[in-house]
């Protein structure tokens, strides 16, 4: 609950085809290039976790490569607008 960025999608990819592997799974999926580094570390397990500690989901590899589907409480969301929620 620190606030820090942790994922920005969709990036090479349409809205559409971020929605429709998540649905598909289940789970927010993210790809490498959707992943703030800095503040998302993944272990030698598959898990993924920010920097601060916190369990973020697990790192599911699929024939596009790596696929981080990410438990939803671990996501918030800002409109569009950039005005608080």
């Amino acid at each position: 609950v620190t606030g820090k960025l942790l994922f920005q999608g969709p990036r090479s990819r349409s809205w559409a085809a971020f929605v429709k592997e998540s649905k598909a799974h289940g789970w927010p999926s993210f790809r490498d290039d959707e992943v703030n580094w800095e503040n998302v570390r993944c272990l030698a397990n598959g898990e993924c976790v920010s920097v601060d500690g916190s369990h973020l989901g697990h790192n599911l590899p699929d024939r596009s490569g790596n696929r981080y589907c990410i438990n939803l409480v671990s996501i918030c969301g800002y409109p569009a607008d950039g005005a608080d929620a």
